[in-house]
């Protein structure tokens, strides 16, 4: 069983179960899980910038780490589907 890189509408685990990684779903799931990981890296350094710059208020903290555990949730379900961890959010 493969943890899709996103939830039903009950915000509960999809799963995908195949033995076909060439499918339309798994290279969906591909796409979504590469998007989301190009999207850490910009959060990253977005937040890196923020926490850098001494006259940043507290908006743009909030902002910053909002963005960043966003992320990090992220990662983590793509660090479980690929065999990486153990739990999902």
């Amino acid at each position: 069983m493969r943890l899709l890189p996103w939830t039903g509408v009950d915000g509960k685990p999809c799963y995908l179960s195949t033995d076909d990684s060439d499918s339309l779903l798994s290279q969906l799931a591909d796409d979504v899980e590469a998007a989301q990981l190009g999207s850490a890296e910009q959060v990253l350094a977005g937040a890196k910038a923020v926490l850098e710059d001494a006259r940043a208020g507290e908006r743009a903290v909030r902002f910053a780490l909002t963005r960043a555990v966003e992320s990090l949730g992220d990662v983590l379900r793509v660090a479980v589907s690929r065999g990486g961890g153990t739990s999902a959010r």
